[in-house]
């Protein structure tokens, strides 16, 4: 390629990427400061609200009755036995959270729930996207518009991939790398906004472009589908409704004999009498603590395993879609990683003033 042919292809990705940062940058914005504050969202939603703050000894043990008893407080709130429950195990005792999912038809999405360590009191119940957290997160999430907003969020993080690899292309150094890499403190100002907005670019660029790509993939689950082919999550059904039905208790037990080494994080307790307990688990291997992708699925009517998916036997495409969200969320490393997270979501407020205010002291001049 010449030199006038390299010129060329430079301005064109400046146009480019000029007006994708015009049209997206606002949104580019949001997403990435809402999801600063999400990355500690339980620790935020918990200081906020220190009525679900209880002190315990120790965490339930596998046959502690404090998930029943916590699931009769539920039920006597809320009757419907159609209704499901998703009980947290945290590890860590205190408050009992979890999430109550009305029978379809019935009003309302879902009721975030917290209950006294020993299950029989409700410290509080808000619907979710009620409160700010939760607010918060569907806002990142789907723009406060439900699937459609999932959607925009999606594809329109498809775009910001590409308004990424223009700045990154428009800005790639013709001659001096250490030239490029100077911030000129005495310039002129509108100097100073284009080296702070490119080297705050560059020095992010990567990082940005992994946790854009794993918020494309979490919004648009068809497209994560189509790409990665992950094994798909059983759905078996029970196999007797006449019976007495186990405890939860008994269920994590079965659970956990069935993968020894498996830390159990979510059981689901179906009002569904035909559906079996599901039980969620973090296997050795298994990058992310809070959302893990092993299950075990019991019978709760005769105790036994129903069905079972191990992440660690479930193929390539199952091992990589794994790690999407702890990528996103910056739990691979733990605090650190977090920590970065939360930086990483304020570059693109700064990107996006530096480059609106170049670019209108630009136009001004």
């Amino acid at each position: 390629m010449t030199r006038h042919h390299r010129s060329r292809a430079r301005i064109a990705m400046r146009r480019v990427h000029l007006w994708l940062g015009l049209s997206l940058g606002a949104l580019f914005a949001v997403l990435g400061l809402t999801g600063s504050a999400l990355v500690f969202y339980t620790g935020i939603d918990a200081a906020l609200h220190p009525e679900t703050r209880e002190s315990s000894a120790a965490p339930p043990a596998w046959t502690s009755p404090a998930l029943d008893r916590a699931l009769a407080t539920g039920r006597a709130r809320w009757p419907d036995p159609r209704g499901t429950w998703t009980f947290e195990i945290t590890g860590e005792g205190g408050a009992i959270p979890a999430r109550y999912y009305a029978a379809p038809g019935h009003h309302g999405d879902r009721e975030m729930v917290w209950f006294s360590a020993d299950g029989t009191r409700i410290l509080r119940a808000d619907p979710w996207g009620g409160y700010m957290m939760s607010w918060l997160y569907r806002l990142h999430m789907q723009l406060l518009a439900g699937d459609v907003g999932g959607q925009v969020v999606g594809w329109s993080g498809v775009a910001t991939l590409l308004l990424l690899v223009t700045g990154l292309l428009a800005w790639w150094p013709r001659g001096s790398w250490r030239k490029a890499l100077t911030f000129k403190r005495d310039a002129a100002p509108i100097r100073r906004l284009r080296d702070l907005h490119k080297l705050a670019g560059v020095a992010g660029v990567a990082l940005l472009l992994v946790l854009v790509a794993t918020g494309v993939l979490l919004a648009l689950p068809a497209v994560t589908q189509a790409l990665l082919r992950p094994a798909a999550i059983p759905a078996p059904v029970a196999t007797d409704d006449t019976a007495r039905r186990i405890t939860i208790a008994q269920a994590l037990a079965v659970a956990h004999r069935a993968l020894p080494d498996g830390r159990i994080v979510f059981v689901d307790v179906p009002g569904d009498a035909c559906a079996t307990i599901r039980v969620r688990l973090q296997v050795p291997g298994d990058p992310h603590p809070r959302f893990p992708g092993s299950y075990v699925f019991v019978d709760p009517y005769r105790g036994h395993v129903a069905a079972m998916h191990d992440v660690r036997h479930a193929g390539t495409g199952t091992a990589v879609a794994s790690w999407i969200r702890t990528l996103h969320d910056g739990t691979v490393g733990g605090t650190a990683t977090r920590v970065l997270a939360v930086v990483l979501g304020l570059l693109p407020a700064l990107l996006f003033a530096t480059g609106i205010l170049h670019w209108q002291r630009r136009r001004r001049a």
